[in-house]
């Protein structure tokens, strides 16, 4: 063996390279935690910020981890500090980051049993005790997979192949149509989805929302004709568990009763929401989620796993094999082997991360009782944030926050602006606040107006943050007008 390859396997460097980078990240949560002039966001201009990693690409010097990673800290997003607020992302349990490291060292894969043994079977442990809950019945089955936008893609795949009633894996769907309908508040994989199968625009009929944009159900009737008319087959509905822009829950019992009787397969995207399971308070939000076909539920949004693991469900297990029913000799010895411990079959990824380490290694060390207590935690954020909204005299709130996702905007005094000034007016506000990088929100549009939109993922953030965060927005409006 070289020089060089024994020293980058060297067990004593990698103990210490490992005791210095627990120590950096130990300090970074600590400061997060419980310094409040830390930065949420060290912003720099992208272009600057290309410039300044290129350069440091390119620096010939002597290599030292800590300084390395340190820099890496210093200009990444902080997203364990309580003031952000930003996108759908957690921050990850340190027993995540410590099993993912475990994993990625042992590199177990998961297409096949024989590279990766344990990995194969605590994805089962773990599909069928969140089946469980769920309230599926034990034949049911599914997989793991990197993120909710593959596994939207994952089950609704399996329902083409379910419900289109040709083999379109061998022969395609060359001159049928089919469609899928959808909450014109749906994630973009969904519709992404629907395109990848080639079926293009024609393919996702949108179904308009209520007021508190949740999929209205008084015109699926009228829709459903309309398109079956066309010669369109309608093969699934997705609903949305929660919406993605404002945590809206589909009423889902409704929609299984459309699904059934249509003889159409029932999708819920509970990518964000579905973690609502483990809270009595708010678990009714999920009523009839069993009788879904299918479900995608993410581990790193509301489970505080890093990212990305998201569990696919079929609640009949066998058509979780129907998704990727190929042929492949070295891996596969049959078309159809049913075997739950050859994850290739049921998966669009080959050389599988092993994806169960994080959830098995929270739930071992702290019992599901932890994602019911992140939850509620979160969830009651949300409601005392718009309360304070609702009280304030120059802020408005979209829809009353049914997850803990909230939007709302700031309008001086309940001026007499117009909605194209409103928009733009928040759309500048936000764009000051992330570059002051105090505080990170988001923006969305509902019904083509701009809102701000909070998504309170971190569990240490508290009222006094929320409302450090509304006075900041204040004080940049006062000091631009």
């Amino acid at each position: 063996m070289s020089k060089l390859l024994e020293k980058a396997y060297n067990t004593e460097d990698f103990r210490k390279m490992g005791h210095e980078i627990v120590d950096l990240l130990a300090d970074y949560l600590n400061s997060a935690y419980n310094d409040e002039n830390q930065k949420v966001l060290p912003w720099q201009n992208p272009e600057n910020m290309l410039q300044k990693w290129e350069s440091n690409f390119q620096k010939k010097e002597d290599f030292n981890i800590k300084n390395l990673f340190t820099d890496f800290l210093e200009d990444s997003i902080h997203i364990h500090n309580p003031k952000y607020m930003g996108h759908q992302v957690c921050p990850p349990l340190p027993i995540s980051a410590i099993a993912e490291l475990f994993g990625s060292l042992l590199n177990n894969g998961q297409a096949i049993y024989e590279m990766g043994p344990i990995a194969n079977a605590m994805e089962r442990v773990i599909l069928e005790w969140l089946s469980a809950k769920i309230g599926y019945p034990k034949s049911a089955f599914g997989v793991l997979t990197s993120g909710g936008s593959i596994g939207n893609l994952t089950a609704l795949l399996a329902a083409r192949q379910s419900e289109s009633n040709i083999d379109a894996w061998e022969n395609g769907t060359k001159n049928q149509t089919f469609a899928i309908m959808v909450s014109e508040q749906a994630h973009y994989s969904v519709s992404r989805a629907v395109k990848i199968m080639g079926w293009g625009e024609k393919g996702i009929i949108k179904l308009p929302v209520d007021a508190n944009f949740k999929v209205d159900i008084s015109k699926l009737e009228e829709i459903y004709k309309k398109t079956t008319s066309e010669n369109i087959k309608i093969i699934a509905l997705v609903a949305n568990v929660c919406t993605t822009a404002t945590g809206s829950f589909d009423p889902i019992n409704e929609i299984a009763d459309f699904c059934e009787k249509h003889k159409i397969w029932l999708h819920a995207d509970a990518a964000h929401g579905g973690a609502a399971l483990f809270s009595e308070k708010h678990k009714h939000k999920l009523n009839g989620l069993h009788r879904a076909d299918s479900i995608v539920i993410d581990f790193h949004k509301m489970m505080m796993n890093s990212a990305l693991t998201s569990a696919v469900l079929f609640k009949i297990g066998d058509k979780s094999y129907q998704t990727f029913s190929q042929k492949a000799s070295y891996l596969l010895k049959d078309k159809q082997a049913f075997e739950w411990h050859n994850s290739a079959n049921r998966s669009l990824e080959c050389t599988k991360y092993w994806m169960s380490i994080k959830p098995y290694s929270i739930i071992k060390a702290y019992g599901e009782d932890i994602f019911k207590e992140y939850v509620e935690t979160t969830f009651n954020l949300a409601e005392n944030f718009a309360d304070i909204i609702m009280k304030s005299t120059d802020f408005e709130l979209a829809v009353k926050p049914e997850a803990n996702i909230v939007c709302f905007r700031y309008n001086p005094n309940k001026k007499q602006l117009s909605e194209i000034e409103i928009s733009e007016l928040n759309t500048s506000l936000r764009k000051k606040l992330t570059e002051e990088g105090k505080f990170y929100i988001v923006q969305t549009d509902l019904n083509n107006e701009t809102w701000l939109r909070v998504t309170l993922m971190n569990p240490f953030t508290n009222i006094k943050n929320i409302e450090d965060m509304l006075d900041e927005l204040r004080n940049i409006y006062f000091e631009y007008n």
